[in-house]
């Protein structure tokens, strides 16, 4: 058995910290080149959406071609980002859209990959 990774290593957290917030920022100005670049380009990367099932990078670059880029606009709420060792990682945020009182969630996945933090898989989903 494998010893127990270090969690939360202050530069390994600062890490991914940064790339979540990237993401974040890239999110809601609707920076496709961005979002795509952060997710792993692998047809084992996949992303479960509030309406729809995404396998592999490619599904994901398409649907991020051909979302809708209003109403992206969010708070978010409590966000736990949490490193194991110094190439794996989680982040999960709650959040709320503007115009809406439905609470979001969303889970992703990091992993340190020769090309920087990539989001491997992700989750988002809300309260009824």
């Amino acid at each position: 058995m494998s010893p127990t990774p270090e969690i939360n290593l202050p530069e390994v957290l600062a890490e991914v910290t940064g790339a979540f917030e990237r993401y974040e920022v890239a999110l809601v100005t609707n920076d496709v080149a961005v979002l795509d670049e952060l997710f792993w380009n692998s047809p084992h990367t996949l992303r479960y959406g509030a309406t729809e099932n995404l396998y592999g990078y490619d599904a994901i670059r398409e649907f991020r071609a051909n979302r809708p880029s209003a109403g992206l606009d969010r708070t978010l709420g409590r966000t736990v980002i949490t490193t194991y060792g110094r190439d794996f990682a989680t982040a999960n945020t709650e959040f709320v859209r503007a115009g809406s009182d439905r609470t979001g969630r969303q889970s992703q996945t990091w992993l340190r990959t020769p090309e920087g933090w990539r989001v491997v898989a992700a989750h988002v989903s809300l309260l009824a």
